[in-house]
């Protein structure tokens, strides 16, 4: 998980943050959200994009907790 604050938002995105969290599992990234410059703020489930609504940096930590805990769920990883 990184956040960095940035000085102006990066294009596709409307707040000043630039962030990348990921879950890997076997060497293979099985859950990342992140906000690349020009796509926005976007989440990966597996090699599916779906878009993301950003609203504050702590609904982020809870919105990936939440899909962290579903996929280990999922995955009898619990």
């Amino acid at each position: 998980m990184v956040v960095w604050l940035v000085p102006s938002p990066l294009k596709g995105s409307s707040h000043q943050y630039k962030y990348r969290f990921a879950l890997v599992a076997n060497n293979v990234c099985v859950l990342r959200y992140d906000n690349e410059a020009g796509k926005g703020d976007h989440k990966h489930i597996g090699e599916v994009e779906i878009p993301y609504v950003f609203s504050t940096i702590n609904t982020l930590l809870l919105d990936f907790r939440n899909d962290v805990e579903r996929w280990l769920h999922d995955n009898n990883r619990v």
